[in-house]
């Protein structure tokens, strides 16, 4: 599961662009106890999900014409300039550029070759977010895409990712983990293929829910929506699909106690 020792790869920052951050701060405050903290009037409305002051997520307001609404999870680049040759190299697709955030870190945003998006992060001053896998922060993070084996072998292009086939209810699985260590130890989420029609490429972060079904009805209770209801999957553990009020995805896990 993910810690916040990050390394090449690693999941180290999470965020969320919203219509209406006012909005998103009550619901996710409803639903995972989240307190907002602004990152300064020079941010442009962005700040941090925290609890009991540790950074667990962040939000922002959207910035593009037609952006919709969507959780962005970002991986660990030690050198973001080469990382983002290989997104172009590996046929994937640079959204924006590499940039100094205000001596914080480097980011950049790609998009891999099948449409999921996601982003880079190169540690400056902020290694990451401050807390994981606890209680209501990112445990996992999860891949959907038509091909996971060509998203596997993009991925490796970047980071060296390993995968582990994993056999499940009518489809396999494939376990992610960062490239050193040992990979069981290393393991921060999955692939799977696109099961419903109309379902799109796309990264989805999991939070960790020690009541996965009355995270949920909190969820709904706030102008939530439930894509996917509570159900209990073999030596994984609850899992549930969610969609905030502006229709930005999320899961929520509750680990099997033995895993």
């Amino acid at each position: 599961m993910l810690g916040t020792d990050f390394s090449l790869g690693s999941p180290n920052w999470l965020d969320l662009g919203s219509p209406d951050t006012e909005a998103a701060t009550a619901f996710y405050g409803a639903v995972f106890g989240w307190r907002f903290v602004s990152a300064g009037p020079e941010a442009g409305g962005y700040g941090f999900f925290q609890i009991d002051g540790k950074t667990v997520a962040a939000l922002g307001p959207l910035t593009q014409e037609g952006a919709k609404s969507a959780w962005m999870i970002h991986f660990k680049a030690d050198d973001i300039q080469a990382t983002v040759s290989a997104v172009t190299a590996g046929g994937g697709t640079v959204r924006m550029e590499p940039m100094d955030v205000m001596g914080e870190g480097h980011l950049a945003q790609a998009t891999d070759p099948q449409g999921a998006e996601f982003a880079l992060w190169q540690p400056g001053k902020t290694t990451g977010l401050e807390i994981a896998s606890a209680p209501n922060t990112l445990l996992w993070a999860e891949l959907h895409v038509p091909d996971p084996l060509a998203a596997i072998a993009f991925y490796q292009g970047l980071f060296g990712w390993r995968s582990q086939d994993m056999q499940t209810p009518g489809m396999t699985y494939r376990v992610l983990s960062t490239k050193d260590g040992d990979q069981q130890d290393a393991s921060f989420g999955g692939v799977a293929p696109i099961s419903g029609e109309g379902e799109q490429p796309r990264w989805v972060p999991y939070f960790h829910a020690e009541d996965a079904d009355a995270t949920a009805a909190a969820a709904t209770a706030n102008g939530g929506s439930v894509l996917m209801p509570a159900a209990d999957v073999p030596d994984v553990g609850r899992i549930a699909w969610l969609a905030d009020p502006f229709g930005a995805a999320f899961a929520l896990l509750k680990p099997d106690p033995r895993m």
